[in-house]
């Protein structure tokens, strides 16, 4: 009687914890909103259709392994690595300068990991928004961020369209995507993403959605969906949404965007019909050597500059989530060793123009926690 009693207790202790992680997680991922909706026939007629998808799956131009070690030698290495993975004192944010147009015709401020506002030939394109303390699905766990978001989305100027690159947590976020809906913003956005924008409320005419080499106008902008070499995943249920690199085409200036890639041959058809491009925003960090064929690391990225023939590099995807094993800050040291004067690293929410005032200062090494 006795044992039975100790059993019916730890069930029902055992029920209660389901429940209340059961409850905890339908709250803080609004009802598992976060993880995004399922296309319509209108969009699977176009992934069916698309040269990228096939045998029922999204594929890169070339083969692609996700990781190059088994997941429990990767689980290892995340809970016994003793890298320095979070900055060990604030990292300094600059409030953004954009009350006057660029003079140069292009002015970038990098807003932390992905998230860039690019002024192009008078056109205002933001990048991959993330403007929340969690990279994930719940507000409640997941990776918090490093410093507090340089600049509210309520404070922005108009933006004239949002780019993103595929549907990871990191790039996608559903808090920074409903705040901007509501400010009228137009998304472009690769094939089946646009699935997830209406679950959140986003209007069907401000989402536009792309295959790799369609283009849209912006005005006299060209914005073009060109290849990356990633993968997807949002729901484990879902097919999930293809991946992009955005090219950015004004009249006198050209911008490359990156998202979250690999090294693809594929940078060099890009730089031929899209280039030459005035800055390549290209990532560098949340990177590891077994995951090279989806994310550049600094070398990678160095590789990718030289194919792209761009004039500058100005690194993204560090500094802001740790979502990786390295030490918070190695990507940007180990690119500053290597890759020379056209390499430049602004300050979070620094607004600069590259042609005029390009930022080379290593920045992060002048931390009051680095003396």
């Amino acid at each position: 009687m006795r044992r039975r009693r100790i059993a019916k207790r730890v069930l029902a202790g055992v029920g209660v914890l389901f429940l209340a992680t059961f409850v905890a997680a339908c709250v803080s991922t609004d009802r598992f909103r976060s993880l995004g909706g399922t296309p319509n026939e209108a969009s699977l007629a176009r992934i069916h259709r698309s040269p990228q998808f096939h045998d029922g799956e999204w594929k890169n131009a070339e083969p692609t392994m996700l990781m190059k070690v088994s997941s429990w030698e990767t689980a290892k290495h995340w809970w016994n690595g003793n890298e320095v993975r979070e900055p060990p004192c604030p990292l300094p944010v600059v409030r953004p300068s954009l009350e006057k147009p660029p003079a140069s015709g292009l002015r970038i401020t990098w807003l932390g990991h992905a998230t860039t506002l690019v002024e192009i030939d008078g056109k205002r394109i933001l990048t991959d928004p993330n403007f929340s303390e969690r990279s994930s699905p719940s507000t409640l766990v997941g990776p918090k961020r490093f410093h507090p978001p340089p600049i509210a989305i309520a404070d922005l100027p108009k933006i004239d369209t949002v780019l993103l690159s595929h549907e990871h947590f990191d790039h996608l976020d559903m808090a920074s995507i409903r705040a901007l809906a509501e400010r009228g913003t137009t998304f472009h956005v690769p094939l089946g993403i646009g699935a997830h924008l209406a679950t959140w409320g986003v209007a069907e005419e401000s989402i536009v959605e792309h295959d790799w080499w369609e283009a849209s106008m912006i005005g006299d902008v060209e914005i073009v969906s060109t290849p990356s070499r990633h993968f997807n995943g949002r729901a484990p249920w879902r097919t999930g949404a293809l991946w992009t690199s955005w090219s950015i085409v004004g009249p006198t200036r050209r911008v490359f965007f990156s998202g979250d890639t690999g090294l693809t041959e594929s940078f060099r058809e890009i730089a031929e019909k899209k280039g030459p491009f005035d800055v390549a925003m290209l990532e560098i960090g949340q990177y590891h050597s077994d995951w090279g064929d989806i994310h550049l690391g600094p070398r990678g990225a160095l590789e990718a500059f030289a194919m792209l023939r761009a004039k500058y590099l100005l690194p993204i995807h560090w500094g802001t989530f740790a979502l990786a094993y390295h030490a918070w800050d190695e990507p940007a040291q180990t690119l500053s060793e290597i890759g020379g004067a056209t390499v430049l690293f602004p300050r979070i929410g620094q607004s600069f123009e590259p042609s005029v005032s390009p930022p080379h200062e290593t920045w992060w090494r002048e931390l009051k926690c680095y003396k």
